[in-house]
């Protein structure tokens, strides 16, 4: 981030500058402004680091009660370090939290921070087999009922609920097992627990991501009335036009710093854009000079009308040989499921997925490899590797059948088929048999694209394949995308990481699963953000 760029985010804070700095925006609700009143929530001058890595650097935030403020910032950026600083489960290496003017209790008594903040996350943290009423007062049932002292009064605990529920407007039978409930209703049932420990400021990230439309719309009614009430949001969204439609400030993080807070009122959607995407990327291009593909390269991977009900629909596409194409999506656009429906993870409800002119089984993995699909998951922890196996072992996972009969496989032949994968995308290892927990996470990223490789696909199917790697990992991951595709493989890289995507001949756009954009090689990355935001006009509404 360039010197100027920091001297205009910090102009755009100081009285007086914010209006120089933005354009007209579409009007927002009335509502208080951090502007107004004692802060509910504050951070000041937060710095925290993880080892070498800076996740916060002198970073600000300020809420104010009632209003609903924004954080946005692409991958990296810091929010989430922030998060779990401001709701007690990290504590900073320099700076200080406080809320309603007092300083932040210490981390070692998460009940007292419970009553002045709760995040509702976008994974639910909802207890499916238990009742509503139970996981609205988990660990806080009334004691002492018929049955004698330490017995919970079931009762009592079931009007407590019905009690907080009618209070805040919520229409969920607490008696309901809370599994029954939709998607919508357990996030209102977290916001209305947050509630119920006395807490004014609830953190919101992603509280759209897996909301159709209507559902949107009645959570934004409801987050208007909590307003009206006193309670404060920080709202955390990939969708900025969610920014301007409910909340009333804006903060800006650009890796790791902050760079701006406005008025959401004054900040127009250009500037808001430029604030979180900064100058281009010093990651070298790669791929920039590869030639044009050739209209008669046979068609590898098509895609015909692929659906999950209230994921995706009626999603269409084609790649060729030697061709790498873009899917680019935020979160809870439908790209990352549209990937793993690809590759086997996911059975679609309606479309085919075809390789070489030959349809694929869907839902089936296996189906999926045998059709010469190569995946690399997106979290590698999670979903890549067998952290206590060796990198031989890890590699030749996909190709057993090839190395060994019967089901037994040397260590011999696996190390023999590793090692020139090892080679072919340096992985600085000690050998083919050290674990791969004891890998960077570069490295590690390296070994689940080996195992990708390694079936020598005919279709390389990638989400997000750089995430969490230093950039001359990303160079050399992309370099091994594009040398695969030159070797005649096609490649779907799914991704919202502008570098990711600018491996990419051409890049499709999916926004509420939805395909809304096409872009060819050489885009704008003000247009792709916008897109990818649901800024740009040009989607289904």
């Amino acid at each position: 981030m360039s010197g100027q760029a920091d001297h205009a985010g910090a102009a755009a804070d100081r009285p007086g500058h914010t209006a120089d700095q933005a354009t007209a925006a579409d009007p927002v609700p009335d509502g208080p402004t951090a502007e107004l009143g004692a802060a509910v929530a504050e951070a000041a001058g937060i710095t925290k680091r993880f080892g070498a890595t800076v996740a916060l650097d002198d970073v600000s935030l300020r809420v104010a009660p009632g209003e609903a403020h924004a954080l946005v910032g692409r991958n990296g950026a810091g929010k989430s370090t922030l998060v779990s600083i401001l709701t007690g489960l990290a504590r900073p290496d320099r700076g200080r939290i406080s809320f309603d003017g007092r300083a932040a209790p210490p981390v070692s008594d998460p009940s007292a921070w419970r009553r002045h903040v709760a995040c509702v996350y976008q994974k639910s943290m909802i207890i499916p087999s238990l009742s509503v009423a139970e996981n609205l007062y988990l660990n806080r049932q009334d004691r002492g009922g018929s049955r004698g002292p330490g017995a919970i009064s079931w009762r009592a605990l079931r009007s407590r609920a019905a009690e907080l529920l009618e209070t805040w407007g919520i229409d969920v039978d607490p008696r309901a097992e809370a599994g029954t409930l939709t998607v919508e209703q357990r996030q209102t049932l977290e916001i209305a627990r947050a509630l119920s420990f006395g807490a004014r400021f609830i953190i919101l990230d992603e509280p759209t991501a897996q909301l159709d439309g209507a559902g949107i719309g009645r959570l934004f009614d409801r987050l208007r009335a909590l307003r009206e009430a006193g309670v404060a949001f920080l709202f955390i969204s990939h969708h900025l036009q969610e920014v301007y439609e409910v909340c009333q400030t804006v903060t800006v993080y650009r890796d790791a710093r902050h760079v701006l807070t406005a008025p959401v009122a004054r900040l127009g959607r250009e500037a808001l854009i430029e604030a979180m995407t900064g100058e281009a990327t010093e990651l070298r291009q790669v791929g920039s000079g590869a030639a044009p593909i050739g209209e008669h390269a046979p068609e590898t991977l098509a895609v015909d009308n692929l659906s999950i009900e209230g994921v995706y629909a009626e999603v269409s596409f084609r790649v060729r040989a030697g061709e790498v194409l873009g899917l680019a999506g935020a979160v809870g656009a439908g790209a990352t499921a549209l990937g793993e429906t690809i590759a086997g993870l996911r059975r679609p409800t309606a479309g085919t997925v075809t390789v070489s002119g030959r349809p694929v089984r869907p839902g089936s993995v296996p189906a999926s490899l045998a059709a010469g699909i190569g995946f690399v998951p997106e979290d590698r922890h999670r979903e890549g590797l067998v952290p206590l196996r060796s990198i031989a072992e890890n590699m030749t996972l996909t190709v057993t059948r090839r190395l060994g009969r019967f089901g037994f496989v040397s260590g011999a032949a696996r190390r023999a088929a590793a090692v020139p994968l090892m080679e072919r995308l340096d992985v600085v290892a000690a050998g083919p048999d050290q674990p791969v927990s004891a890998l960077s996470g570069g490295n590690q990223q390296k070994v689940v694209m080996g195992r990708a490789l390694a079936a020598r696909p005919r279709v390389l199917v990638l989400l997000r394949p750089t995430a969490g790697v230093d950039v001359k990992s990303k160079e050399s991951l992309l370099e091994t995308v594009a040398s695969a595709a030159t070797g005649g493989c096609a490649a779907l890289i799914v991704s919202d990481e502008l570098d990711d995507l600018r491996a990419a001949d051409r890049v499709i756009v999916m926004f509420h699963g939805r395909v809304v954009k096409e872009f060819a090689r050489g885009w704008d990355d003000h247009r792709m953000v916008a897109a990818m935001e649901g800024l740009s006009g040009e989607h289904d509404s």
